[in-house]
């Protein structure tokens, strides 16, 4: 029973992870900012980073079942 809610808390922070690191890949690859009145290189670097946390806390709960 204590594995439903960390299977969708494993879910939810892959799909944001792995759809924000897709944002920010696109957004770099057409030379857009990723966020304004930022630079490019730190927001960049921000944004992967939260992604990669994200990835790492989905890998975490969907080990722990």
């Amino acid at each position: 029973m204590e594995s439903g809610p960390a299977i969708f808390a494993g879910v939810a922070f892959a799909l944001f992870g792995a759809a924000l690191l897709v944002w920010t890949g696109t957004r770099l690859r057409r030379g857009e900012p990723v966020a304004q009145g930022v630079s490019q290189i730190a927001s960049a670097t921000l944004a992967s980073l939260a992604s990669v946390i994200a990835l790492g806390l989905a890998a975490y709960c969907l080990t722990r079942l």
